[in-house]
């Protein structure tokens, strides 16, 4: 895992079934996975995915 701290850039990120999470900025992203283009504090990042993330199933589930 990662270290972070209070001044932790975070962004906020989706893969192919928009399931959101939020990755430190300075840290390559994992395969699979795209920015959104939010960035802020991991609280900020997480209050942004809590209101736009509204149906957490897959995409594969809600098709």
């Amino acid at each position: 895992m990662f270290d972070t701290d209070a001044h932790t850039e975070f962004r906020t990120v989706v893969n192919h079934e928009e399931q959101y999470s939020i990755w430190p900025v300075e840290l390559e992203l994992p395969a699979g996975w795209t920015e959104t283009g939010f960035r802020g504090t991991r609280e900020e990042c997480l209050e942004h995915v809590g209101r736009i993330w509204t149906d957490m199933r897959p995409l594969s589930l809600r098709d």
